[in-house]
């Protein structure tokens, strides 16, 4: 507000000054007195009743002089920049990418543990008990916590915004992310004040109630270390994240748990349950014995060059803004200044100066940004800009929706093929599809029907998840919002006149051509066998119950954090408190068995713990795997789930890039809704490739890429060995470029255009949907039109567990050879599901009121 803007440092002051302060000695006087404190707390209270105005007043952020200032200054900047962004094109970058977590996590682990000057993290959700390393077991030191307390420990200054939610619809519990991670260096200790976590926004009625946002969340992904290098992404540093590239189910290990990947809260299975209270994270109510996990495909990025200066700035943007909007009068929060944004152009990144200033205001970074070498010279050959998806409440700005810009200009310009990952689908191609407003669908008919009148060949590759990752039953009541956002997806591809492939046909031409769909989809086997059965009996001990002895003795030994050192101390001391070590004795009594069982490692009757690897290069059969005893027994060990797909990217042409943080869906592309960033590149090295037959020159940071995507998805990759330390698609960007993995399956792929891979594509997508068909009845499905239909194709009374083999008389010998069949992950997906019902009725939870919540 206008009042508090300083005007203070000019040595003449005013006649008004000094009619205002008429006795200037006096008042320095009294600084130092209990009336000075007391006029400062009557100033505090008064602005903060001043926030009832913001009740009757939603432009309270820039309907004041200095406030519009501020906003001319950032419009300007954002006009002057390729799809309005507050960023500008920025040359020479050196861009790294990374495919699913395990390689994400590992560059993270690294880099985070180079850092020598501070750290900026945003997430939608950070889960501190989070192993960036597998096994757990042996990689204690990599827990998320224990690095980031060895970095504050060591004078690193560490940053952190986090979503907060509303705890009655999410359960991610950001104030458990904050207690901890602000308690790991107690006052006293190394490292105190450190770390400091915000939460937005503030869903305090009595403290914020003219700024309540309920519906919308920060969905960013993205971290700065040291102004160096930057990630940027799909990923949470969270639960249910970690995973590579054979995608398994399966964790149970009744050989040890030192071999165990997801301990506790990792292991996670969204359509059968979400998480519960994680600030337990050692309990899981999902038993390994009975239940696969649901596997998770993610894509990020790496950045060292300018664009990590954007990515910074967005970041001290958005917590000074917080700090103004919730934490003003909170002195653990200091101002970020940041170099290049000074003097003048501090209101650019929300700075504010207040009469009664809580807080320091702090220089970033602590060193010259000329120390940085990219600074200096160019580090890569990556052109590329950041965008983002932010407005008043997430970042007290006006509305910027970059993000949606790209993606409509670059789809729009495409020439060959339009390749997209991400986690949701919902679009329009005008203003016939109310509520939805982005036009994204628009953009992708426009660049079919002129393909179609120039006479190109054109595809446009859509893979998102067959169900948005909410537990339930589809035929529940309570399932009705999942059920309103498929609806939706399916009305933006292809269901009515103004979806996606209503318009090309109204073009006069056959979408069938130009618009292909499809999900991701893995199996695995639950090491659950006779032996284990057996161990069961003999101990009198449960597998599901010793789930929790695992986590205890995989994730206790980590020192969590605790605001209260003396809670702390007693903590540590009572390590080894009766309920943990209870647990712990059940589980040995458990693994005593091991052999008397049968079950026990290179021996005759030792079974593999995951069979996931079968669909990848040189996997071997299924029928090769080591099974304990009779096939025909082992076969409801068998079980499936949907591959869930989280990434947020957009690949066109083999030469442009688009990752990040944003869905495609209006939360995430209009800016006013969910805060993103995502970053745009293009690789001005150019090298030798093929587009539908012929020479073409590809950007190789876009097609190698996307080449590597589609090895995997057609299982054309082998499988991941857990050690990430050698493997250098899992190195921080800079120390090593990607490895390709070169050789026969890497030439398959570089033609995005050949009709040789576009066979292979389509007949593994058919073939696999069709054996998860037969198998596991696996839903959504082609043959489920209605609700009625839906009872017959996988009736709720069968008393068949969620994922496993439908069919219990079908011969264990058929369903190895069908398992066989299976190559990859790609299914098709379900365009006809549902299409004779109505999938989402109005009432209490779709209406025109929640409506905007779901697209």
């Amino acid at each position: 507000m206008a009042s508090e803007e300083n005007g203070e440092g000019k040595e003449h002051k005013s006649f008004a000054d000094k009619l205002k302060h008429p006795f200037p000695e006096l008042r320095e006087k009294l600084k130092d007195t209990h009336l000075y404190d007391v006029k400062i707390k009557a100033n505090h209270l008064k602005h903060k009743l001043g926030k009832l105005e913001n009740l009757v007043n939603p432009n309270h952020r820039h309907d004041e002089k200095h406030e519009k200032i501020t906003d001319e200054k950032r419009s300007k900047i954002a006009s002057s920049h390729r799809f309005e962004s507050f960023a500008p094109e920025r040359e020479g970058n050196k861009i790294k990418w990374y495919v699913d977590g395990q390689d994400y996590f590992h560059a993270v682990s690294v880099a985070l543990e180079r850092a020598k000057e501070v750290v900026y993290i945003a997430d939608w959700w950070l889960s501190p008990e989070l192993f960036l390393r597998r096994p757990p077991f042996y990689n204690q030191e990599w827990r998320l916590d224990q690095v980031l307390k060895r970095r504050a420990e060591a004078g690193v200054k560490i940053y952190i915004i986090v979503y907060r939610e509303v705890e009655a619809a999410i359960t991610c519990n950001s104030e458990h992310t904050k207690k901890v991670l602000q308690g790991l260096c107690p006052e006293g200790t190394p490292g105190y004040g450190n770390i400091k976590v915000m939460r937005h926004p503030d869903h305090n009625v009595f403290e914020n109630m003219g700024d309540m946002t309920f519906y919308w969340a920060h969905h960013e992904k993205f971290m700065v270390i040291d102004y160096e290098l930057a990630f940027i992404g799909g990923l949470d540093l969270c639960f249910g994240r970690w995973d590579n590239r054979q995608h398994a189910l399966a964790d149970a290990h009744p050989s040890g748990v030192e071999h165990e990947m997801w301990p506790g809260q990792d292991f996670n299975n969204n359509r059968i349950m979400d998480f519960q209270s994680v600030d337990d994270w050692k309990s899981n109510e999902l038993s390994k014995a009975d239940f696969g996990r649901m596997p998770w495909h993610d894509v990020a990025m790496g950045v060292i060059g300018e664009c990590v200066y954007d990515i910074a700035e967005h970041f001290v943007l958005r917590w000074n803004f917080v700090k103004r909007d919730k934490y003003k009068r909170d002195e653990r929060f200091d101002w970020l200044l940041l170099e290049g944004r000074e003097g003048d152009d501090e209101d650019i990144i929300s700075i504010q100066r207040p009469k009664f200033p809580v807080g320091e205001y702090i220089k970033h970074p602590f060193t010259p940004l000329s120390n940085r070498g990219w600074t200096k010279e160019p580090q890569g050959t990556v052109h590329a800009q950041i965008v983002r998806s932010s407005g008043d409440w997430s970042s007290g700005i006006l509305t910027e929706h970059s993000i949606q810009n790209a993606y409509k200009e670059v789809i729009s310009n495409a020439q060959h093929f339009v390749y997209i990952e991400n986690q949701f689908f919902i679009t329009a191609t005008g203003d016939q599809q109310v509520p939805i407003q982005n036009t994204i669908g628009r953009a992708i008919v426009d660049a079919c029907v002129r393909a179609g009148k120039e006479g190109r060949k054109f595809r446009v590759i859509i893979v998102i998840p067959s169900i948005p990752g909410f537990a339930g039953d589809l035929r529940d009541d309570a399932a009705i919002g999942t059920r309103a956002i498929m609806d939706y997806q399916y009305k933006s591809i292809h269901r009515g006149e103004h979806s996606i492939c209503g318009q090309i046909k109204e073009a006069g031409l056959d979408p069938n051509n130009y618009i292909f769909v499809f999900n991701l989809r893995s199996y695995d086997r639950l090491n659950k066998t006779p032996a284990m059965v057996r161990q069961e009996e003999k101990s009198g001990v449960k597998y599901q119950e010793i789930q929790r002895a695992a986590a205890e003795e995989i994730m206790g030994s980590a020192i969590s954090g605790n605001e209260d050192p003396e809670s702390a101390k007693k903590d540590s001391d009572n390590a080894g408190n009766e309920g943990k070590e209870e647990a712990i004795d059940r589980r040995r009594q458990f693994e005593a068995q091991a052999d008397s069982a049968g079950h026990h490692e290179n021996k005759p009757g030792h079974t593999a713990d995951s069979i996931a690897s079968t669909a990848m290069l040189l996997g071997g059969k299924v029928a090769d795997q080591p099974f304990d005893g009779n096939i025909d027994e082992e076969k409801g060990n068998f079980v499936q789930e949907e591959l869930y797909i989280h990434g947020k990217l957009l690949i066109v042409d083999d030469k442009t890039v688009i990752c990040g943080s944003s869905n495609i869906n209006d939360r995430s592309q209009l800016g006013i809704h969910d805060s993103e960033l995502s970053i745009v590149m293009q690789d001005t090295n150019l090298i030798d490739s093929i587009m539908d037959g012929q020479p073409y020159q590809a950007g190789h940071h876009a097609a190698s890429l996307r080449r590597f995507l589609w090895r995997e998805h057609l299982g054309l990759l082998p499988a991941q060995d857990t050690d990430a330390s050698k493997d250098p698609n899992a190195q921080p960007v800079g120390d090593c470029d990607n490895d390709v993995l070169p050789g026969k399956q890497e030439e398959f792929v570089v033609d995005p255009m050949s009709d040789e891979l576009w066979k292979m594509w389509t007949e593994n997508a058919s073939r696999n949907t069709e054996m998860y068909r037969q198998l596991f009845r696996a839903d959504p499905d082609d043959n489920i039109t209605t609700f009625e239909g839906y009872e017959k194709f996988l009736p709720k009374s069968s008393g068949i567990k969620q994922g496993h083999l439908q069919d219990p008389f079908m011969p264990g010998e058929e369903v190895l050879k069908k398992l066989e069949q299976i190559k990859g992950h790609l299914v098709w997906m379900p365009l006809l599901f549902l299409e004779d019902a109505k999938m989402a009725e109005w009432g209490v939870q779709v209406n025109s009121v929640t409506e905007s919540v779901y697209t």
